[in-house]
């Protein structure tokens, strides 16, 4: 029971500020508490053979020999199986909450580029909003992100915009269209529990909306060359009346401004 405690209690993730973030934290508790619950056994077991079967004042002969105990072998095959067996089943269907199985619609793949390269696109994670709970019926912004050694650059079609950092109002859903101009990279921001490769010639699409305002780190997860570590930018949530008036600022197309 203290396992089961400390899984569901003990926070060790930061902030949730997307859609999918609660969804993926289920997961995480559930994880938590089975490791907790292995370690606190697997310990209090060590504990107690290092008391109960610890050498006695002035003996000096091995142990008992013993071996061949087949309801112990059954045992410690069968739990492992159960809770991989269960794992996996269990990370499917969040998986699958997330979006993770939703086929891309061609709506998703920001036509911009000829129907040969758009034919080529993986799916990351898909429109979470219609199976985790957080509704909207407003369109999705469509953003292309273009990674490469050490940045990522970001694009919006809507205003012909380029920024180093990402601007999303809070509470629309985003579309991004993702590719790399070299070698492999990953867009990754922990506050929002999502993590998408960007590969070069193989562009991905990443699909989130966003809860939270504030500032959070976008990390590159996947080692791209010397500079790795600094490979980094920002990913700035803001109410929808201070996105606009950003998106007005930077746009180039007057026709588009509010």
């Amino acid at each position: 029971m203290g396992g089961l405690w400390i899984g569901q209690n003990v926070n060790l993730l930061p902030i949730e500020a997307s859609a999918n973030a609660p969804v993926y934290d289920e997961l995480f508790r559930v994880l938590f508490s089975i490791g907790t619950i292995l370690f606190i056994g697997i310990l209090g077991l060590v504990i107690y053979s290092l008391i109960r079967f610890r050498r006695k004042p002035g003996q000096l002969s091995d142990g008992i020999a013993l071996e061949g105990n087949l309801p112990l072998e059954i045992f410690w095959t069968a739990v492992p199986a159960v809770v991989v067996l269960f794992i996996g089943i269990y990370s499917y269907d969040i998986y699958d909450r997330m979006g993770g199985m939703t086929p891309l619609a061609h709506g998703d793949m920001h036509t911009h580029n000829s129907a040969t390269t758009e034919s080529k696109i993986w799916g990351g994670i898909g429109n979470a909003s219609e199976k985790t709970g957080y509704e909207s019926s407003i369109a999705s912004l469509p953003i292309e992100v273009t990674a490469m050694q050490f940045a990522f650059l970001f694009h919006y079609p809507e205003g012909d915009i380029i920024s180093g950092e990402l601007h999303v109002p809070v509470g629309r859903p985003v579309s991004m269209r993702m590719e790399s101009n070299d070698v492999i990279h990953a867009f990754w921001v922990p506050e929002f529990r999502l993590k998408q490769d960007v590969i070069p010639g193989q562009p991905t699409i990443l699909n989130f909306t966003p809860t939270k305002p504030g500032r959070y780190p976008v990390i590159c997860a996947e080692l791209c060359g010397p500079y790795h570590g600094g490979m980094r930018s920002t990913v700035v949530v803001e109410d929808p009346n201070e996105y606009q008036t950003w998106f007005n600022k930077n746009a180039k197309d007057e026709t588009l401004k509010t």
